[in-house]
């Protein structure tokens, strides 16, 4: 059930099985990036060991939406929602004016009652995939975030716009050492991103990868007041090439970070799910699930939101950029982001600039 997408120098396929990114490359100057992960067995003909029940992991791939974040337990469904784990069927599929297309797609499943809509879009020459999901109807209130995931089997530098924070949650995402290790302390906070505090009393540097070796870990990081573009920038050193995740952060004030790199030994991780560093943009109290995000927490006490409201008689929308770019050589880990009207720029550690065809309004839109 793959749907391809296309427009000049950029493919995206989308698996309508559960509404994941199955590929995505960029063709640009002679050379390919294609930075995103798909699991080591999502192609497997039939679900692996461990995955029963829930689809979103047994098809796990390059990004996906989902509603809510984290566990479903105000709601039945598989964790992260059934916008990562049920089918989305075509509906409209159009060529756009400014040269590229975009299809929509309908989850065939409601969330809270609500029906919702997926619309991807690609421009001709930009090396980017505008999404956004639609809520119509629907009653009550849900965290939301995109699980995009970048494949890194070497070296890496990780980039973002400023955070007030970083933070772990509660307890370590494998706390139990016949089944898996976490390396980072738990919790814990940290306004420095290069001196995250460590279980073993050291720090760890969250602007490289990897962090550590056979480890599973995970971090929330609160994006800065004010900010008008929230992104993080991956540098792939050897394959020379660059992932790029873009936000508004009014709407999606957090980034959560997921190191996956062979830290579980149970089915179906078997310590063979390696190299992957999950950006996850969301609107969300870090993994804490659906009710928590929805009750009164520590974000919500200083006026950041946790979750979206759905509007019964109307709509709303989420939306989010994923980009992927060959990098030129030298090219350093990312300084900065600017947007301008038709173009992003990007500037690395030592001042190289790169500027791409790049449609500001898409997120500017979104409040």
């Amino acid at each position: 059930m793959q749907c391809s997408l296309t427009a000049l120098g950029i493919l995206v396929e989308v698996d309508l099985a559960v509404g994941h990114l199955t590929r995505f490359e960029v063709e640009r100057d002679g050379r390919r990036a294609a930075p995103f992960h798909r699991a080591p067995w999502a192609n497997d003909p039939e679900p692996i060991d461990g995955t029963e029940g829930e689809p979103y992991l047994s098809h796990l791939s390059g990004d996906f939406f989902c509603a809510p974040f984290a566990a479903a337990d105000v709601e039945a469904a598989p964790a992260h929602g059934w916008t990562a784990s049920a089918t989305w069927a075509p509906i409209a599929v159009r060529t756009l004016a400014e040269g590229g297309m975009s299809a929509t797609f309908v989850l065939e499943r409601r969330v809270m009652g609500a029906r919702v809509l997926k619309e991807l879009q690609l421009r001709d020459n930009h090396p980017f995939l505008y999404q956004r999901h639609v809520f119509e109807g629907g009653t009550g209130a849900l965290p939301v975030a995109h699980h995009t995931m970048v494949r890194l089997p070497n070296a890496g530098q990780v980039s973002f716009s400023p955070k007030r924070w970083a933070e772990t949650p509660a307890m370590p995402l494998e706390s139990d050492p016949t089944r898996g290790r976490s390396i980072l302390a738990y919790p814990a906070r940290s306004s420095d991103l290069g001196r995250f505090p460590r279980a073993d009393g050291g720090t760890a540097d969250l602007r490289v990868y990897p962090i550590d070796e056979s480890h599973e870990d995970f971090a929330m990081l609160l994006e800065a007041a004010g900010s008008e573009l929230g992104w993080s920038a991956v540098v792939r050193t050897a394959e020379r090439d660059m992932a790029l995740v873009l936000k508004n952060p009014a709407q999606l004030p957090v980034t959560m970070l997921w190191y996956s790199n062979g830290g579980r030994t149970y089915a179906p991780w078997s310590g063979r799910h390696r190299g992957v560093l999950g950006i996850e943009d969301g609107c969300s109290w870090s993994l804490n699930g659906h009710a928590a995000s929805i009750a009164t927490n520590p974000l919500t006490e200083i006026g950041v939101p946790t979750s979206v409201s759905l509007d019964p008689a109307g709509r709303i929308e989420v939306r989010q950029i994923i980009g992927a770019i060959p990098t030129p050589p030298g090219w350093e880990a990312v300084h900065d982001l600017t947007m301008q009207t038709d173009a992003l720029t990007i500037t690395d550690a030592s001042g190289h600039q790169i500027s791409l065809p790049f449609d500001s309004r898409f997120l500017r839109e979104v409040s």
